[in-house]
């Protein structure tokens, strides 16, 4: 099915960038697991050299991907963090990017402890107000780094907002979408200019596959971006390739099963006795709900909420009492997770930084499955009791 063709989004997830196998008519793709491909004579071939540069499954699965975000071109990555890297990567020692400042741990330490010892800096700030933004800007912003919405705290940002903040100052705007999905917001659409994923996550959907992703609509970036890859050989493997593709074909029935249960979730946290503050998008008084109603098609299955007396212990207790969901980093998979940033997602952030950006001692993020949601509030209410 050629991605341009007009289908909605579940047909694309299943079809979009695949066709049978034209050996053997398998309606699967093959994993094409090799190394290097057989050239006609020197220099003359399929397309297909090496596979650090190229592999059919792995084209299959971007061209998929792009569908999705309805972008031009996707690219695929051994990994989430390899993904960022190499967005990182098109810039030079001196240039400057403007983060929010409330975003996932992992990108936080290779900003701080990888990138900023090659001379690229980079300033936080909280993005619910776009105009924010404009104090940071200098002759050396080449970027802006957005998540929404954001990890853990669940703040939105809105992307228009940022676009046209970035576009009238000739800044790339880079848009964290992994806890969204592409089911949920299409970043590309609200003026972004680069797209990532880890797919790991939702897109993988099933705990089973590390992988990044990037998509943009622009000929240049992705030539870039694609150099860099082969370059730097932050490629995914075929097996990988077909796993998070196989995932795809579903993500929009979890989807909509995350959602559902993500709110029934919320709003049972909301009217416990023990919890104080829960974030979740869908709320109507959580700061920014309108915005998120504007750019997003539901609010998803990540919730954090924080304790009464904010204590470390009583947290501690209460990840460590769950039976149906699981205590372990990661999110987006079918089976839900518990997770305490302060000591695991975000533990290589300062915590004077985590504490200003709302991510407290007694902080626990969900990632909400799609088990019966009777299981899981029954789960909650015996680990909060």
């Amino acid at each position: 099915m050629s991605n341009n063709e007009q289908h909605g989004f579940g047909t694309k997830a299943i079809h979009a960038g695949q066709q049978p196998d034209p050996t053997t008519g398998a309606i699967m793709t093959p994993i094409y697991q090799t190394s290097t491909y057989v050239q006609e004579s020197p220099g003359v071939h399929k397309g297909y050299a090496y596979a650090r540069g190229k592999n059919p499954t792995r084209i299959a699965l971007e061209q998929c991907l792009a569908a999705l975000e309805g972008a031009k071109h996707g690219l695929c990555f051994a990994s989430g963090m390899g993904a960022a890297d190499s967005i990182i990567k098109l810039l030079r020692p001196g240039d400057e990017v403007i983060c929010t400042d409330d975003l996932y741990g992992g990108s936080y330490r290779m900003f701080e402890r990888v990138f900023a010892h090659f001379g690229i800096k980079f300033h936080y700030v909280n993005m619910q107000s776009a105009e924010n933004i404009r104090p940071l800007i200098n002759a050396n912003t080449k970027m802006l780094w957005v998540e929404t919405p954001t990890n853990p705290t669940m703040k939105i940002i809105d992307i228009a907002a940022c676009a046209a903040i970035a576009k009238a100052h000739n800044i790339l705007l880079v848009v964290d979408n992994t806890f969204a999905s592409p089911y949920l917001q299409n970043p590309l659409a609200l003026g972004a200019d680069i797209v990532m994923h880890s797919a790991t996550k939702y897109l993988g959907g099933h705990s089973d596959v590390v992988m990044g992703a990037i998509v943009t609509n622009d000929d240049k970036l992705h030539e870039q971006l694609a150099f860099l890859l082969n370059s730097c050989g932050a490629n995914p493997g075929p097996m990988d390739s077909f796993l998070v593709l196989r995932g795809l074909k579903t993500l929009h029935v979890r989807m909509e099963r995350h959602c559902s249960n993500g709110r029934a979730i919320a709003e049972f946290l909301r009217t416990h006795p023990k919890v104080d503050k829960v974030y979740w998008p869908g709320f109507t008084d959580h700061p920014n709900h309108e915005v998120a109603k504007k750019q997003m098609r539901d609010f998803g299955g990540m919730i954090s909420f924080t304790l009464k007396g904010d204590s470390f212990e009583e947290a501690s207790r209460v990840a460590s009492a769950v039976k149906v969901f699981s205590l372990a980093e990661s999110l987006g998979g079918v089976e839900s997770l518990l997770g305490h940033p302060a000591t695991m997602t975000h533990a290589s952030i300062p915590k004077p930084e985590r504490e200003r950006a709302g991510i407290t001692d007694s902080l626990i993020r969900l990632s909400v499955g799609i088990e019966d949601i009777d299981d899981l509030i029954a789960d909650l209410k015996q680990a909060l009791a």
